[in-house]
């Protein structure tokens, strides 16, 4: 099974990108993206964006992760 989560752009530099969920930040690359910039929220999967986000979808997908995360 794959998990990708969304994640919200920090910092871009070429073609990596410094993005964080929560107060968790990684370093991503965003080769697969043409129109990225930092405030967006793209889902990551294996260190890649691979989508945008809708803000307010990505807020809740958010925050069921962090429900989920409590829960354990």
């Amino acid at each position: 099974m794959c998990l990708a989560i969304p994640m919200k752009i920090r910092e871009i530099h070429g073609q990596t990108a410094v993005a964080e969920t929560g107060s968790l930040a990684r370093e991503i690359r965003v080769d697969c993206m043409d129109d990225v910039k930092p405030g967006d929220y793209v889902v990551v999967h294996a260190g890649f964006a691979i989508q945008k986000l809708d803000p307010q979808e990505a807020l809740e997908n958010i925050r069921l992760f962090e429900e989920i995360q409590n829960g354990l």
